[in-house]
């Protein structure tokens, strides 16, 4: 029975008569089928540590990418443990989601480019460009670039985009072309 590989299961044996090759389906979704391509066994002769002539079979793999439209012939299906794949593994999340969406100045003293430039603009009274903002930052020793080479066009597009996803929410307002003020 030929079914397409976006149709089987991670395990999956196949064949595909057309190439005359068997393998493993590893992982597939709507762009790729990652799977592991039989090779042909060889006979391996060798000197062992005691001066006899030793033999063994030598199986090897190749692991590839296919299209996942590609037709096999099955042939088993067996679970993939996680020793039988070499596709990286997604790591849990262990850290708790909150429902406030702002974030909160740290504690070691440090303080994020947008809580600085908060901190600034309440200060200032005055609008101010992303330029003239992270001057002021540095200046009083609330935050520094890490060697960006533009700090401000980060800042800027923070900024915008803080006013576009949280809307009413933002902190800040666009008052003029390039100048910020605190929200009212």
């Amino acid at each position: 029975m030929r079914k397409p590989l976006h149709q089987l299961k991670p395990g999956t044996r196949f064949r595909q008569p057309e190439l005359g090759i068997t393998g493993t389906l590893l992982m597939v979704n709507a762009c790729r089928a990652r799977v592991r391509i039989d090779q042909p066994q060889r006979n391996v002769e060798f000197i062992g540590r005691n001066g006899q002539p030793r033999n063994f079979r030598a199986t090897r793999y190749i692991e590839t990418s296919w299209t996942p439209i590609v037709s096999v012939e099955v042939l088993s299906f067996q679970p993939l443990d996680e020793g039988n794949s070499t596709m990286a593994k997604k790591k849990a999340s262990t850290t708790k989601k909150t429902t406030n969406t702002r974030k909160q100045p740290s504690t070691d003293g440090s303080m994020s480019q947008l809580d600085a430039a908060v901190k600034v603009l309440t200060e200032s009274k005055e609008p101010m460009t992303t330029k003239q903002m992270i001057e002021a930052m540095a200046s009083k020793g609330y935050w520094s670039s890490p060697g960006g080479k533009t700090p401000w066009a980060t800042l800027y597009s923070a900024i915008t985009r803080e006013i576009k996803n949280k809307g009413k929410e933002a902190r800040f307002a666009k008052v003029d072309k390039g100048q910020f003020q605190l929200k009212k």
